[in-house]
């Protein structure tokens, strides 16, 4: 699946990746956590094929067989309606799933976690690794800044992790069109030793990755939708004993890596 050839150059932790440098990622070893994460489904948006995209992609992600996968926001598009609907479509995948909330996601908390059985904002452990998720839009879709205040509260407890990952519908920094500055949020990232990756869907054009002061925050195109990348993707994470983790995007209906990044530990 993978092309040695589609390496970016990027600093992540430290670690200056090349196209020479990417030639050391460890291919054969086996990872001890492999997890897929994807966005943007706009369950029920009008003139757009979303029950086949969400079947294609359910089906996608159960030949890949990842530990979990992770549904990062616009899960519905608007109608509260949808709701029961689309969680009966996702809940076809064969492995543990979790959810943040995005800004199409238009429902009062309350009837959200009724759903899914998480808040907007909530934290998870597998393994040696961290999971934070983050919200970035009101019930009305109106772009916010995560609670704050929950953040500083949750991100020390998981200092002890050896690897940090974050989930946000929107990014916390206006370098796409429809991103906003978050500027404590990001700060708080830039200090967090083990925070590798911070992961975002709602700009449906961005499948690539950007850096912020030595963190990558990635994108992962879109599952539906009206507008964006020309096709449906999702994005794998394989995390090593070693440290290593290697990130990459996925076109399910190309042979090859959309992108791929070596992040060292």
């Amino acid at each position: 699946m993978l092309n040695r050839r589609n390496f970016l150059r990027l600093t992540v932790g430290g670690t200056l990746l090349t196209g020479i440098d990417a030639l050391a990622i460890p291919f054969g070893k086996k990872p001890v956590l492999r997890f897929a994460t994807a966005s943007d489904g706009h369950y029920g948006e009008p003139n757009t094929p979303f029950t086949d995209r969400h079947q294609a992609m359910v089906d996608r992600l159960n030949q890949e067989a990842p530990d979990f996968f992770f549904l990062n926001g616009d899960i519905f598009h608007n109608d509260a309606r949808l709701l029961p609907e689309v969680k009966k479509v996702w809940d076809g995948l064969k492995m543990p799933y979790y959810i943040s909330h995005g800004n199409h996601d238009m429902v009062p908390e309350d009837a959200w976690q009724q759903t899914w059985g998480k808040p907007w904002h909530y934290g998870f452990e597998y393994g040696d690794c961290g999971f934070l998720v983050l919200n970035t839009a009101d019930v009305t879709g109106k772009y916010i800044c995560p609670d704050m205040s929950w953040v500083r509260e949750n991100l020390p407890k998981y200092d002890h992790k050896k690897h940090l990952f974050v989930f946000m519908h929107i990014t916390p920094v206006k370098w796409t069109q429809y991103g906003i500055d978050c500027p404590e949020l990001v700060d708080l990232f830039s200090k967090q030793a083990n925070l590798r990756g911070v992961f975002h869907g709602h700009d449906h054009a961005e499948d690539g990755v950007k850096e912020k002061n030595g963190k990558a925050y990635f994108f992962d195109g879109h599952i539906a939708g009206s507008w964006g990348v020309p096709y449906s993707g999702y994005r794998i994470v394989e995390v090593f004993a070693d440290g290593e983790i290697l990130i990459y995007q996925v076109n399910p209906d190309s042979k090859d890596a959309v992108n791929t990044f070596e992040v060292k530990g």
